[in-house]
């Protein structure tokens, strides 16, 4: 194994008397899909937060290409190569792709004695980047709103990639998509590991995340289940070992026999 781009080392954060991550370790390598699961209330969103600089730990390590790191704000994250792709994207539906993929980030020409933003240069750029990435655009100068969910995302993680994330944090990418929306999302997911970024996959859905894992690790009520490589797990078992997995896969049984015009258990 090669020094992890990022790696926390018996992490625990509190709120008051609530004790929201209790010593859990965690670490992605190079190139690698490291998914952390767990039902909701599990501590994935406190985990993110602390990856992404939101909050400081209380308790244990945090190492950035195996030294030790802290950080006061996401902007320093990013700076340091950690790129975080919330749910809610952070992009504005009545602006253009373009716009949004340099949202914060404008680059400009000089018009004389004053600076003006490169309208030409961005949509080329963000027309190209997601082209590259599997998405083709009618024009870059569309509103975001126009696109799919599936393509959303991929222009959140695409604009990440373009600005040197290296590690890159993706929360439940996948949970809002129809089934084709999320197969362009997880294509996306293994074309920036061949990359050799470093992808933390935050999500509940263990089908999505086994498709793309490498390792998983399971967040129940604050604590670490186990890490554990694909060829040591198989997707019922991750399941069985998150909240509710026994019950899901109690169902798909029943569901079978159901199907199977076989009567269901209990009472009539």
């Amino acid at each position: 194994m090669t020094v992890p781009l990022v790696e926390l080392r018996s992490v625990s954060k509190y709120f008051g008397k609530v004790i929201a991550l209790n010593g859990v370790s965690f670490d992605v390598q190079p190139g690698e899909v490291h998914c952390l699961l767990g039902d909701n209330g599990a501590g994935k969103s406190t985990l993110i937060k602390v990856l992404s600089g939101v909050h400081t730990p209380d308790a244990g390590e945090f190492l950035v290409n195996g030294e030790a790191a802290s950080f006061g704000s996401p902007k320093e994250t990013l700076d340091r190569g950690i790129a975080t792709v919330y749910q809610d994207l952070a992009l504005v539906p009545l602006m253009s792709v373009a716009r949004n993929f340099f949202l914060g980030r404008e680059p400009t020409k000089r018009v004389g004695p004053l600076r003006q933003f490169d309208i030409d240069m961005a949509n080329r750029t963000a027309f190209r980047e997601l082209r590259d990435m599997g998405i083709e655009l009618r024009d870059a100068e569309q509103p975001v709103g126009t696109l799919s969910g599936g393509e959303r995302q991929c222009l959140a993680i695409a604009r990440a990639i373009y600005f040197g994330a290296r590690v890159l944090i993706l929360d439940e990418p996948t949970s809002a998509l129809g089934v084709h929306q999320a197969s362009v999302v997880l294509k996306l997911i293994v074309q920036s590991k061949a990359r050799g970024i470093g992808v933390v996959f935050i999500s509940h859905n263990v089908h999505h995340a086994y498709v793309v894992g490498d390792r998983f690790t399971i967040l129940k009520r604050g604590k670490s289940s186990g890490t554990y490589a694909k060829n040591e797990i198989s997707r019922d078992q991750l399941l069985g070992l998150m909240a509710g997995g026994k019950e899901l896969i109690d169902l798909e049984q029943e569901i079978a026999k159901l199907g199977n015009g076989q009567p269901a258990s209990g009472p009539h």
